[in-house]
Order: structure tokens, then sequence, then C-alpha cells
């Protein structure tokens, strides 16, 4: 399985679907990334390799690693909306055993509009956020839950 195209259903919905992304991805992510690269060295190097772009209306479209590179949904490798940069991050900071976990973030709790990925670098938490443009920065929230990646 390499990539999920379906309606929004809830933020649970989407996040077990990332968990299986993430899965899906360690094998890939394995041989993409080089050990012993630090949280910021990576954050860099996926920086390069991927852009933004939207989902298509009313669609979450959550692509794995090889989904996300070899078979793009868009036809252009590394295009993908947050959800999917995370599921990136997450499963390549996974196999070079960098501690990390998801970020939910939005105006509100029941309408929550980003995700990204925070990684523990130098004892603190950090934001690697690929939708912008430097590590450790991120936008200002109202609502933020961060939750642990298995």
């Amino acid at each position: 399985m390499t990539g999920y195209k379906v309606k929004y259903k809830n933020l649970q919905h989407t996040l077990d679907a990332m968990g299986r992304q993430i899965y899906d991805s360690l094998d890939y992510a394995e041989g993409f990334v080089t050990r012993g690269t630090k949280p910021k060295e990576l954050f860099w190097f996926l920086k390069t390799m991927t852009s933004y772009k939207n989902d298509p209306p009313g669609v979450e479209l959550l692509q794995s690693m090889p989904s996300l590179f070899m078979n793009n949904f868009w036809g252009k490798s590394g295009a993908g909306d947050c959800d999917c940069l995370s599921i990136c991050a997450v499963a390549c900071c996974k196999v070079l055993n960098i501690p990390c976990r998801l970020v939910v973030v939005g105006n509100s709790s029941t309408a929550p509009s980003h995700v990204y990925v925070e990684v523990k670098d130098n004892g603190s938490w950090v934001p690697f956020d690929l939708v912008n443009t430097f590590y450790g920065q991120t936008k200002k929230y109202r609502y933020i839950s961060t939750i642990d990646v298995i």
C-alpha cells in the first residue's frame, strides 16, 4: 500500500491512516537516509527533496514515502501537503532513532488545520515543519496538541 485517497472523515481517522503510512514507509526510509544524520541535517535534506502541494478539494491524500517520491499523485516527486511531509519526516526519524512526535494545530480543537513533526534535538523539542522555510520554525496557533508516535 503506498497511498490513501479518501474523503475526509475526522482527525482520528486521518491520524490512524498516517500511522499506517508511516509504517509502510519504514523500509523505503531505511534506504533513503544516511545513518548518523542529525535532526537539522535531516530537515535540510528533506527540504530539498519535497515541496508543498494542497490536497485535492474534499480529499485527504496521505502518501507514503514510496508514493511521495516514486509514484506521486501530482506527478512531481516529493509534492505533498503537511500530512504527507509529516509521514515522510516521522519515517526518516524512526529509522535514524531520532525521537519525534506529531503536532496537530489550528484555531480550534474541532477544526485543526495543520500537522507537523517535532524532534528531540539536544534535549529540547524543536519544530520540524517541512512546510515552513527554516528548521525550528512554525507559525503560532491557538490550538496545539502533541501526539506521540510509536
